[in-house]
């Protein structure tokens, strides 16, 4: 969605890491190139401009002028701007004192509010609540169809009393759904209301009525990401006619320019609370401000992947995994299918590479990566033998042929994965060996703490006198004739023509600082 940003504030900010000092014109030219960058990826005016004169004032003050490395600075602004027209910090849903807590969704046709609010449903199931999903949109044909089948793929309950397709009333609907989250003790309700393929005041009434009737504690307006400049239209005539506590953007994994993002909060003064960034369920998460401005400047998103990655791996699980890393041959092909699975529910490979810092850099490559290859790798090590897959040496000729064969792919690709996994398994018997590394079992380590431990006791001064005499102790040499003073490394004599005044005791001189 900001790959267009993204590249364009990057290319920016590497022009400004070789100087060492930034001058107006440096500044003006950055902001100008920042104006740009905002313009191109579809943010609303307004919004630049209040933007870039934040930028360029804080640019110009003292944390920037008196900044060892200024251009780090001037990111540090940028990133801290962005977070701000984001939204500053994570909103969180507010909760009814009593239960069922109601959260209606509201916003145009076609900017997947259905979807989404199955999306939200499961991610509230996670969260340990029992939604209950509402079919308030009884215009749009088969709008109530497709609310049954995504709360069952959410494992939800949805409560559609009416057919739809343009029967029923969609005011009843919302009233008599409170009672039934009472009496089926659903402590959240979703309703999912009626759009429109443009703004018109039939639309909003009903929702105005929706809204009127439940007393909802939360009103979220569902737009597009995709739509630019159009969002912000949309989001004020929602705000004037409806009214809405938060924004949850949709199709944010899209290619248009994401300027809806960076616009609607500043403009309405309303949060983004949720982000959908995928077609799945699962792709469906709360908004964070701060992250969304790491990735935008190519700094990564680590916390999220943390997050993914704790929500998928069993830390008894990972425990047992590490003991088979760290002993080298215990490793067989049957961990390395079950890890490579458990890397693929965290979401697609180019996703969580894409997390990393500096990422945005090597686009084309992430883009060439293909979460087939995972399949057909899958597919190789399950049409092997529980034998072969436990010890892969009996994997002979006529072996790799039937494996191959099993598979759907060729010898050669087979003969790749043994090969590969047979180097991986001596590194990580070396790696278990210590290989050198500081405090690893069985490795230089060892060698290491010893020499350590036997030059204890054995430290030379930084003194030179002091060492001089600590070596004499220690029987390796004879001990220097005693001087006083600062001459004693000359035996007492100065090199001709740098006599002292008659009088003059050096032993007796103080150094700045010193007692």
């Amino acid at each position: 969605m900001f790959e267009t940003l993204s590249d364009r504030l990057t290319s920016v900010f590497s022009s400004l890491r070789a100087k060492g000092r930034l001058s107006d014109a440096d500044i003006d030219a950055t902001t100008r190139e920042i104006r740009i960058a905002l313009l191109e990826a579809d943010v609303a005016l307004p919004v630049v401009k209040a933007f870039v004169a934040q930028v360029k004032e804080r640019a110009r003050g003292t944390e920037v002028s008196q900044a060892l490395n200024p251009a780090q600075q001037v990111v540090k602004i940028v990133n801290d701007e962005l977070i701000e027209i984001l939204g500053g910090e994570t909103r969180r849903l507010r909760f009814a004192k009593t239960p069922p807590t109601v959260i209606m969704l509201a916003g145009l046709q076609g900017a997947g509010k259905t979807t989404l609010a199955g999306k939200l449903a499961r991610w509230l199931r996670e969260q340990g609540h029992a939604p209950m999903l509402v079919a308030a949109d009884l215009q749009r044909p088969n709008a109530v169809q497709q609310l049954q089948v995504v709360g069952e793929r959410a494992q939800v309950a949805v409560y559609a009393p009416e057919p739809g397709n343009g029967v029923g009333d969609p005011i009843g609907v919302a009233r008599t759904s409170i009672d039934e989250a009472k009496r089926l003790n659903h402590d959240i309700v979703i309703i999912d209301t009626a759009g429109r393929l443009g703004i018109d005041q039939e639309m909003m009434k009903q929702a105005a009525d929706i809204r009127d009737v439940v007393q909802p504690d939360e009103v979220l307006f569902v737009v597009d990401a995709m739509i630019g400049q159009d969002a912000v239209t949309t989001a004020q005539a929602f705000m004037e006619g409806v009214g809405f506590d938060g924004v949850v953007l949709t199709k944010l994994d899209g290619d248009a320019r994401g300027g809806a993002a960076l616009s609607v909060r500043h403009i309405t003064g309303r949060p983004i609370m949720f982000a959908s960034t995928g077609e799945k369920l699962e792709d469906f998460d709360a908004f964070h401000p701060d992250r969304m401005a790491s990735r935008i400047l190519d700094m990564g998103d680590i916390l999220t992947l943390i997050e993914q990655a704790q929500k998928t791996f069993d830390e008894e699980q990972a425990a047992k995994m590490a003991g088979k890393l760290t002993s080298g041959e215990s490793f067989t092909l049957e961990d390395f299918l079950e890890q490579m699975m458990m890397v693929q529910k965290m979401g697609p490979i180019k996703n969580l590479l894409g997390m990393m810092p500096g990422m945005g850099q090597m686009r084309d490559q992430l883009n060439s990566i293909d979460d087939r290859d995972l399949d057909r790798i899958a597919a190789i090590i399950r049409s092997m033998t529980p034998g072969e897959r436990q010890d892969p040496k009996i994997i002979n000729g006529s072996r790799r042929a039937r494996i191959a064969a099993g598979s759907g792919v060729t010898v050669t690709a087979v003969n790749n994965l043994v090969t590969r996994f047979f180097e991986a398994q001596k590194m990580m018997k070396r790696m278990a060996g210590g290989m050198g590394i500081p405090g690893m079992p069985g490795g230089r380590g060892k060698v290491a703490k010893a020499q350590k431990k036997n030059k204890k006791g054995r430290r030379v001064s930084g003194d030179p006198r002091k060492a001089a005499l600590e070596k004499a102790s220690s029987g390796d040499a004879p001990a220097p004739p005693k001087q006083g003073g600062m001459l004693g490394n000359l035996h007492g004599k100065l090199p001709p023509g740098m006599d002292l005044p008659p009088g003059f005791d050096p032993s007796k001189f103080k150094l700045p600082g010193q007692q």
